[in-house]
């Protein structure tokens, strides 16, 4: 007789159906699941796609995803009637490019040493059209199609407000590149402190702290903008110069308010240093006798610029044996100067003339008695010669009591930023334009 429990073994046989049931509806779950995974990837993949197409890169607002670019350097024994033409422009479509860009940026401006970048539907193809960068700022398209259009454009400019700061070790020049300024940047310097500091002897130690504009084109610097506030520590003292903008006011003023550019540069040369000084017992390089040396020479490179130290009038443009090519200037009833030994006078400057202060009238020369290149710079004072490093100039009139209050809060606030500079700071950027500095 068998004792098997008929109850148990209708449960055991169903166990390996539920278990092949189970295993398929995973197997289905699994498959759904998946299917609806890479259909939903695809569908993303594919936005991504289009996304990225959407923000297609221009280049001179050509999509560099449709056009193939090249560049040819224009040398000097070229013509770029020769290169169009060998690039499938006829004649006469040539000569109507150079007639229709005579208005905007003629093709004979363009420079041998300088790009063409040809753009082209493909990399096999005849240009379109070839851009040509005059400089950093802008760029000229000219079309090669029907049309011969030429366009000058210029570039998006992102101004950033940076300071830096810097200590003498050798030289000023050195100290400033070495904290990556530019020569322009030295420049300004100059002109905002002209008046209380003699760069020409900038010693060990002396300190600096700039806040200045920065130009950026596609990310990378490309030059420098206003500077904004300037500080020099020297033997003498700290000097500050805040530049200011209103109504009745623009350039560089002290804590006073007081305008930091005086009525006379401390020199006539820039990046120049003092090659003889005003010396009543000179012995004369050249005749090898005791001759008075009554002016102050500054020595220079050749074809260095020569400025005006003022406002005033030319009354001589000459040549003389001794002087060589030289100019004088008469500022007022007091003062006059002279600069001499010049290889050239600058465009326009005679007799007559009205000249600004630091305004450019020559260039450095060794014309004349003169062992090498530099300039000779004399001072007048009441008809006698003087030394004008020991003429002590009176210092500018403040600006009105209208305005002075405006001036001391922007004054307070960029002294502020000037003194939380560290030293030895390469860069650090402060605000993305003057603006938002002051905000």
């Amino acid at each position: 007789m068998s004792t098997e429990n008929p109850s148990q073994g209708g449960f055991l046989s169903v166990v390996p159906d539920l278990l092949l049931a189970l295993v398929i509806s995973g197997i289905a779950i699994f498959t759904i699941q998946h299917f609806e995974l890479n259909r939903y990837l695809k569908g993303n993949t594919n936005t991504v796609q289009l996304e990225e197409e959407a923000e297609s890169i221009c280049k001179f607002g050509f999509d560099m995803n449709a056009y193939f670019f090249n560049d040819l350097e224009l040398k000097a024994d070229q013509f770029l009637g020769d290169i169009l033409y060998y690039e499938g422009v006829d004649f006469a479509k040539i000569a109507q490019l150079e007639k229709n860009s005579k208005d905007v940026y003629s093709v004979r401006k363009l420079k041998a040493g300088k790009n063409l970048t040809f753009v082209r539907p493909d990399s096999c193809a005849a240009p379109v059209s070839f851009i040509y960068e005059p400089d950093v700022f802008s760029y000229i398209v000219y079309d090669l199609k029907d049309s011969m259009q030429v366009s000058y454009v210029e570039k998006d400019v992102t101004t950033i407000v940076e300071s830096a700061s810097g200590e003498v070790e050798t030289s000023l020049w050195n100290a400033m590149i070495e904290n990556n300024l530019e020569p322009a940047m030295i420049d300004k310097m100059e002109d905002a402190l002209a008046s209380s500091v003699d760069f020409y002897h900038a010693k060990t130690g002396d300190q600096f702290k700039l806040i200045f504009e920065r130009k950026y084109i596609d990310n990378k610097a490309v030059g420098v903008g206003k500077l904004l506030a300037a500080n020099y520590k020297n033997s003498y003292g700290e000097h500050y110069s805040i530049h200011y903008k209103s109504g009745n006011y623009e350039g560089y003023f002290d804590l006073e308010g007081r305008a930091t550019k005086r009525a006379f540069l401390k020199a006539p040369v820039k990046y120049s240093r003092i090659s003889s000084r005003y010396n009543k017992n000179r012995l004369h390089p050249i005749k090898k006798r005791r001759i008075p040396h009554l002016g102050t020479d500054y020595a220079a490179a050749y074809g260095t610029p020569i400025h005006a130290v003022a406002n005033g009038t030319i009354v001589t443009a000459s040549y003389g044996r001794g002087n060589g090519k030289y100019i004088k200037i008469k500022h007022n009833k007091t003062y006059q100067t002279q600069y001499l030994h010049m290889q050239r006078f600058a465009k326009g400057m005679r007799k007559g003339v009205r000249v600004s202060q630091g305004q450019v009238i020559g260039y450095v020369g060794s014309t004349g008695l003169a062992t090498g290149p530099h300039v000779c710079y004399r001072f007048w004072k009441n008809g006698k010669q003087v030394d004008p490093l020991r003429e002590n100039f009176p210092p500018a009139k403040p600006m009105s009591k209208d305005e002075l209050p405006d001036y001391m809060i922007k004054k307070d606030e960029m002294k502020y930023r000037l003194d939380a500079i560290p030293m030895n700071l390469d860069h650090k950027i402060l605000a993305r334009d003057e603006n938002d500095l002051q905000s």
